[in-house]
């Protein structure tokens, strides 16, 4: 049973583990703090570790077995199926994911609109929403997601089923992106008396650790679609 160590405690930074399968790009372990390519945020990068060698992971994507395929560099040495491994995050990269992933989630509350997309970056993220009226100033956004982030409030992941799900709609505010169902369960985030939405991605634990962001830019993507822009300060 393959192990989501990054579903269940986004603050872990290195982990032993078993490789259970190479294949082409990379390999596939038993357990993994690396989390794939998803619902806006990249894949994660780090290092994995064995006795005689080392590989550099340059990404991390779903793996058509449902687990998560560590993509290795080209040419990089490999241990062997069911070799002992450690595998480290390039936890800074990881962290800045995570920061802004709260943060976009913290705009949504302050920006009233269908989301129509996203991106997770480390140095710059964007959220797109479709706005009916006057579209706020990028100056008076920052103001409002600062105000929102500096009251620490924390952020836990929540579950409900599928049906349950199907029936609060308003909890999957990104029109592009849909949480994955089937499995009997979905994963929320709540982030208190700010937001709560369907996601599947690493956050932090409180709104204080993202520390305070600037919207960057606001481009004009379609009639009624904008896009907002923000970094890290």
């Amino acid at each position: 049973m393959f192990e989501e160590l990054f579903r269940h405690d986004a603050y872990l930074k290195e982990t032993d583990a078993t490789v259970t399968a190479l294949e082409e790009r990379g390999l596939r372990l038993d357990r993994s703090i690396f989390y794939p390519t998803g619902g806006g945020q990249p894949g994660d990068t780090g290092i994995v570790r064995w006795d005689g060698g080392e590989a550099p992971i340059v990404d991390s994507v779903k793996a058509e077995s449902g687990d998560v395929l560590h993509v290795l560099a080209p040419g990089s040495p490999r241990p062997a199926v069911g070799a002992k491994v450690h595998a480290v995050l390039d936890w800074e990269r990881r962290m800045r994911h995570m920061r802004m992933h709260t943060a976009l989630h913290v705009m949504s509350a302050v920006i009233r609109g269908n989301v129509t997309g996203g991106q997770v970056g480390a140095d710059k993220s964007r959220l797109d929403f479709n706005l009916e009226g006057e579209v706020p100033a990028k100056e008076w956004v920052t103001a409002e997601v600062n105000k929102l982030i500096a009251l620490d409030r924390p952020v836990v992941p929540q579950w409900i089923t599928d049906e349950e799900l199907g029936a609060r709609p308003e909890l999957v505010k990104t029109m592009s992106v849909r949480p994955p169902i089937g499995a009997g369960r979905v994963r929320l985030l709540a982030i208190e008396g700010i937001d709560l939405q369907a996601c599947g991605g690493t956050h932090v634990a409180r709104t204080g650790e993202i520390g305070p962001i600037e919207c960057v830019k606001i481009e004009n993507k379609g009639k009624m679609n904008r896009r907002f822009v923000i970094a890290l300060t």
